[in-house]
């Protein structure tokens, strides 16, 4: 049975400050909040894989964690965006503040993808932006509430330091997604 497969940064010890910012959209209609425990940047999405590649993609990982030459890093998490677009919402997030991190978290998605793309992954359509998703937009009832607060809002998040990029496996579920790390590898 394949498992559903993605690469990430995780956001550990900044859960209460990521509710804190998603506390604005609560009760928004057709806003469905993540569980902010699980607060990551995703690197790349493999989804749906063999678990018998697992061994072959931690090795990428460490070949590519290697090749972006990024060591361990402090990011700072804060702001307010949303993907596609404000006119049209399917994803709120908080994003990396200018000159903390997002830099390095770039140069790791770019050595990630290109080894994954390598290994027959399929490529991003779009340019890498790091964030970390606090908000799903199942219709637009709440959409003017989520872009007044992008418009008008900067909440802080906070500062990690970043020391590993993880292999996780997503569990869905019927209450959202469970993930789990299935292999850390050190920058």
């Amino acid at each position: 049975m394949s498992k559903r497969l993605f690469v990430s940064v995780d956001l550990d010890g900044l859960g209460d400050a990521v509710a804190a910012v998603q506390e604005r959209f609560a009760g928004v209609s057709g806003l469905r909040l993540t569980d902010p425990e699980q607060a990551h940047v995703t690197l790349k999405f493999l989804g749906d894989t063999d678990p018998a590649r697992v061994d072959d993609i931690v090795g990428a990982l460490e070949t590519a964690v290697e090749d972006s030459g990024v060591g361990p890093f402090e990011a700072g998490f804060g702001g307010l965006g949303v993907f596609p677009s404000l006119s049209y919402i399917s994803v709120v997030w908080v994003g990396v503040r200018d000159g903390q991190g997002g830099a390095e978290l770039s140069a790791l998605h770019d050595a990630v993808e290109s080894r994954t793309v390598a290994m027959g992954f399929d490529a991003e359509d779009h340019e890498f932006t790091p964030h970390a998703t606090i908000a799903r937009m199942d219709h637009a009832g709440g959409k003017e509430t989520v872009q007044d607060a992008v418009e008008s809002d900067d909440p802080d998040v906070g500062r990690l330091q970043i020391t590993d990029v993880r292999l996780k496996e997503s569990d869905l579920g019927p209450d959202g997604p469970t993930y789990r790390t299935v292999e850390s590898v050190s920058l």
